[in-house]
């Protein structure tokens, strides 16, 4: 069984044509951007604009991790919900990259592979490769405050509809340029929907990987300013220092 969709405004041309099924998608070659066990990134340009292939595989390619298997068969493959994840963002009204086309493969039941296509966002950057850059926008008081407050807004957005990212990096947020640039939320396919205790300690994770780089590059006060724009409250509350100390120690012992 193959399913595959692609998006009615990338369906004519030449976009069309290299994205018009999975055996088109998993034929394309590209420039290397990223790799792991179960997949692959390519960046390719056509007609102009540049998108992401991200392929994935069914099984892995680490014979050590036995479980590995088990992903064609337990559970939805990881392709599906970085699709659905993305466009649980658009819902959200979340900025995220546009996706241009995703399916996947199955026979007999077993996951075999899959594919999702997003288009580039031009002229952004990830946060980190700025932090990596010693860009001097982090040393921009203003610039900072602006891009905190949309990132504060993203991840209550995400958390208040019960949704934690799972891997709520400096990496996965984009800026683009300009003195008051937009924030985008990209790479989520370990995002879920949670409910009590577990959707809590998601909720701490999330805003632990955040503040994991914060502390290294923004100040103290900057940080606090970001939590009181996520809580929306004017000054910090007992519950919300108790919350803060979970933040800030949740990698202690593990870095």
């Amino acid at each position: 069984m193959r399913f595959w969709w692609l998006n009615p405004d990338y369906a004519q041309g030449a976009s069309g044509e290299m994205f018009a099924d999975l055996e088109s998608v998993f034929a394309l070659s590209g420039e290397p951007i990223a790799a792991d066990s179960l997949a692959r990134v390519l960046r390719v340009e056509v007609a102009g604009k540049r998108y992401y292939v991200k392929r994935y595989s069914g099984t892995g390619k680490n014979p050590q991790r036995r479980w590995f298997g088990l992903r064609r068969w337990l559970g939805p493959p990881r392709v599906r919900n970085e699709w659905r994840n993305l466009q649980a963002f658009r819902v959200l009204g979340v900025p995220t990259a546009t996706l241009v086309a995703f399916g996947l493969e199955r026979r007999f039941g077993a996951f075999i592979r899959g594919a999702l296509i997003t288009e580039e966002i031009p002229q952004t950057t990830d946060l980190a490769q700025l932090a990596r850059a010693g860009d001097p926008r982090l040393r921009d008081a203003r610039w900072v405050r602006h891009v905190a407050r949309q990132i504060a807004d993203i991840a209550r957005r995400l958390h208040r509809a019960h949704f934690a990212h799972n891997d709520f990096k400096w990496r996965n947020l984009l800026v683009d340029g300009g003195d008051e640039p937009t924030v985008y939320l990209i790479d989520c396919p370990s995002g879920n929907h949670y409910r009590g205790a577990i959707l809590d300690y998601r909720i701490v994770k999330d805003l632990a990987c955040l503040d994991k780089l914060a502390r290294r590059h923004l100040s103290r006060s900057q940080r606090l300013r970001f939590y009181l724009d996520y809580v929306q409250h004017p000054r910090l509350t007992a519950d919300d220092r108790k919350q803060i100390g979970r933040i800030v120690n949740f990698f202690a012992g593990r870095d």
